[in-house]
């Protein structure tokens, strides 16, 4: 039976990554982003992406690959605008996705969720503390949840990147991009396409016995 997928951030960096591993897969795939995407949805507005849920219908696979960095500043210097602006995305975003695409995979008995948190969700970036906290929401999210489904045969995996070379590191300020790339021990940024191969199989019928977990991309940066 062919698999169909929707892939949120899917225009650009990690999720088109993914949308274009999965397609080699021949995995219908489905992309949603604020622009130049099968749908073009902000996935912190619950109601909008209950609208794209009806369009597109069931899907096999979700993957939650929206996410913005934010402000680049002190904890002391940010604003309560900045934290909103980024949780409602990174962490608001991939519930309302969940809530709209997951009820349908637990009452067909198959589905796979995986949720790109972030590397600074586990070990705290300095002058990112919105962008490593609403990270950290996303793993907590992900153990959580995948213990309340582990028994419907739907599994919610995370993956938990380094570095990696997108446009959203465009927006990062030049020195704590050198921190935190100067970190990874193989000293360079990860690719998309490697870690859309980790997402491949996350998403796969060969995934069968992990949920809840957190899976690590980070050049040896981190190994627990």
């Amino acid at each position: 039976m062919k698999r169909t997928a929707l892939i949120t951030g899917g225009a650009s960096g990690l999720g088109a990554a993914a949308a274009e591993r999965l397609r080699a897969d021949d995995v219908r795939t489905i992309t949603l982003d604020l622009r130049d995407a099968d749908f073009d949805c902000d996935v912190a507005d619950a109601e909008a992406v209950g609208r794209v849920a009806k369009d597109v219908g069931p899907v096999d696979v979700l993957v939650n690959s929206a996410g913005i960095v934010g402000a680049n500043k002190p904890l002391l210097e940010t604003t309560e605008d900045d934290w909103r602006t980024v949780l409602d995305v990174n962490v608001v975003g991939t519930v309302n996705t969940m809530r709209a695409f997951v009820p349908a995979m637990v009452e067909r008995g198959w589905g796979r969720v995986v949720n790109i948190a972030s590397m600074a969700g586990k070990d705290g970036n300095p002058n990112l503390s919105i962008y490593s906290a609403s990270k950290a929401a996303v793993i907590g999210l992900t153990k959580s949840v995948g213990k309340e489904l582990a028994t419907t045969g739907v599994l919610v995996n995370a993956i938990a990147p380094a570095v990696i070379a997108t446009p959203m590191n465009g927006s990062t300020a030049p020195e704590v991009l050198a921190h935190i790339t100067s970190l990874i021990p193989m000293k360079r940024a990860g690719r998309p396409e490697e870690v859309a191969e980790l997402l491949a199989f996350l998403c796969s019928e060969a995934m069968s016995f992990s949920t809840g977990a957190v899976y690590d991309i980070s050049g040896g940066r981190a190994t627990y």
